[in-house]
């Protein structure tokens, strides 16, 4: 057996070792410390903080604390200012004395970079809570936004469907301004710097700032009946859109907010919403070697997709009782009941798959496309995956493209308020997605037709100049490039196309000398990171699967592959520390652990079958 196919087998049989008795994978999703900060802030809040779930959460964030003494929000990046603040926040919080060395280096750092003033939102609003910042320094979300038509600016539709869900509660938070005790300070934090001055008046964003002071003045007027039946109408909106696991949209910031907001307004702790809510956080918890932390998030559908394509990709037949097992529990996964995103497709029957576990309300079209994939080559005639063929075409934007969760949801005027200085916020067309997509439907025998003409059309106007596709979803150039040009070439684009060979340039150029690709996330906001940084195996993958695609099995190709062999690990899988996953661009990344293992194993069966 060759060292190619060693490899293939090895990984193989690692990722057939992590399936779970229900035929499902799940890798842990890791973030950064700010979840596990924030956990304990909540629980501070609610007044239920225990003693030994703090020592843990603390052991956590202690030991992602670099040697400057900052936190960051992806492997290998730079310190991060409003990750540090919350950290030494929870640190203090758990007992940490500011004159230790650990906090007097966190706390140099924080003032050197301007401070809780030039902190995001988000972490204002954590302070806020407990009267370290004032409510009166904060933009306002008035409540009133349910009441908004979904053709009217800024209603909640136009957010995409994280915002929305966060929003929602946060309007509700903010309009009651609660302070309770911290039980320490940090005002030490504080600069005293002043306000920046405002933008333009004839600016969108000095048009903002404006009319947020005009909203601080409303915010201090006495409740209204017009406020209170905002109030209740936003509180139906959250309850009907809780999960069966407990949580809101499968994800950490409207599952928190969302608590939040039930217990201001007189849910108790033991209500069964709330109860429901906490167990559900409680299998988001890992424990481990004494500490405690949290998964933003999860993504067991996600990575059975992907882990059945791998698999399928390295040879292992469809009949195979592994695969059989996960095609089954895929198809009872389907979602079947309408969500959010029919607001703006109200005649579209349901169909696809969510990401996590319990996410009926927000399927998406990513891992709809990816599961169409890998159902069909399993289970041709199943109804399931023509009804997700169905809803996926159905979800198409007017421009041609395919966003994650809504279509045509584009709008970019909450990107102007002075609120939304963290994270995406709305969820436009990508190369990534809309590559997934065309890939599923040129496999369906469906290239020739109107709605992936129109995919490839955006897909060939949205290319890079230098030749490359960004990547909303993941780390960055590679990943979108390593998404888009299979899609293409499934399309029946030629691989003498200009753009393929661009694409193809593109790559050879990024090449790292080991043989391997990297891109830093630093790429989203420094141009100058685009394609460059260390060789990871999820990355290098990525670019192999678009050579491959592209027809290329040259010295550029056979050293990428070269690199997974000589880098993967004896047990079959590849280390790989730094984070290639993106939750928002710029602001917010993942490390799938399952990444290292599954496209890398899908190149090498790639490789070795052409």
């Amino acid at each position: 057996m060759s060292d190619v196919a060693l490899a293939k087998q090895k990984a193989i049989d690692h990722l057939v070792s992590l399936q779970d008795g229900d035929g499902w994978w799940k890798g842990e999703l890791e973030t950064n410390v700010t979840m596990d900060a924030e956990d304990m802030l909540m629980r501070q809040f609610l007044g239920i903080r225990e003693p030994v779930g703090t020592a843990e959460t603390a052991n956590w964030i202690r030991s992602q604390q670099r040697a400057d003494g900052t936190w960051a929000t992806f492997y290998g990046g730079p310190g991060e200012l409003s990750t540090t603040v919350e950290a030494y926040t929870a640190l203090k919080l758990a007992g940490d004395p500011a004159d230790a060395d650990h906090m007097v280096k966190a706390r140099q750092f924080v003032l050197d970079n301007g401070g809780i003033e030039k902190t995001r939102v988000f972490t204002r609003i954590w302070l806020a809570l407990f009267g370290e910042w004032s409510w009166d320094r904060l933009p306002v979300l008035p409540p009133e936004m349910i009441l908004l038509p979904k053709w009217f600016p800024l209603n909640i539709y136009d957010w995409g469907c994280w915002a929305r869900q966060t929003v929602v509660p946060l309007t509700i938070v903010g309009s009651m301004r609660p302070v309770r005790p911290l039980g320490i300070s940090v005002a030490e934090l504080r600069t005293g710097r002043p306000a920046e001055p405002f933008e333009p008046a004839l600016s969108w964003a000095g048009f903002f700032q404006r009319l947020d002071k005009v909203l601080h003045l409303h915010a201090k007027l006495p409740v209204k009946p017009l406020r209170a039946y905002c109030i209740r109408k936003a509180i139906k909106w959250i309850l009907a859109r809780q999960e069966a696991d407990g949580g809101w949209g499968g994800i950490q910031p409207p599952w928190v907010y969302s608590i939040l907001a039930l217990h201001l307004r007189g849910y108790p702790l033991d209500h069964p919403v709330l109860r429901k809510a906490f167990d559900g956080l409680e299998s988001f918890t890992i424990k481990e070697n004494g500490s405690r932390r949290l998964e933003a998030c999860q993504s067991p559908v996600w990575d059975t997709a992907l882990a059945v394509t791998a698999l399928l990709d390295a040879g292992v037949p469809p009949d195979d009782p592994t695969l059989k097992g996960a095609g089954n529990w895929l198809l009872d996964e389907e979602v079947t009941v309408r969500g959010d995103w029919a607001v703006r497709r109200p005649s579209l029957p349901p169909g696809g798959w969510a990401f996590e576990f319990e996410n009926d309300n927000y399927p998406d079209v990513d891992d709809t496309a990816e599961i169409v994939l890998a159902l069909r080559r399993m289970a041709p005639d199943e109804p399931a995956v023509q009804r997700a063929v169905e809803w996926t075409v159905g979800m198409q934007s007017r421009d041609g493209g395919w966003g994650a969760f809504d279509a045509d949801n584009t709008r970019r005027m909450a990107e102007k308020l002075p609120f939304c200085d963290f994270g995406a916020v709305i969820d436009p067309p990508s190369a990534d997605v809309t590559a997934h997509v065309v890939e599923m439907l040129a496999h369906e025998g469906l290239s020739g037709m109107q709605p992936a003409q129109r995919g490839v059309k955006w897909l060939l106007d949205n290319q890079e100049a230098d030749g490359s596709w960004f990547g909303r979803w993941g780390a960055n150039h590679i990943y979108g490039t390593g998404a888009v040009v299979p899609a293409l070439i499934a399309a029946g684009l030629p691989t003498a196309h200009p753009a393929i060979q661009r694409s193809v340039t593109w790559l050879e150029q990024h090449q790292n000398a080991d043989g391997g690709w990297g891109e830093d996330l630093r790429s989203y906001r420094d141009k100058s990171w685009v394609g460059r940084g260390d060789s990871t195996a999820s990355q290098t993958a990525w670019a192999l699967l678009a050579l491959l695609a592209a027809g290329e099995r040259g010295p550029v190709t056979d050293r990428g592959v070269r690199w997974l062999v000589a880098t993967q690990r004896e047990d079959g899988t590849w280390d790989e520390p730094q984070f290639t996953g993106t939750g928002f661009p710029g602001d917010f990344y993942i490390n799938y652990h399952l990444y290292r293992l599954v496209f890398p194993l899908t190149a090498l069966g790639r490789y070795l079958d052409g």
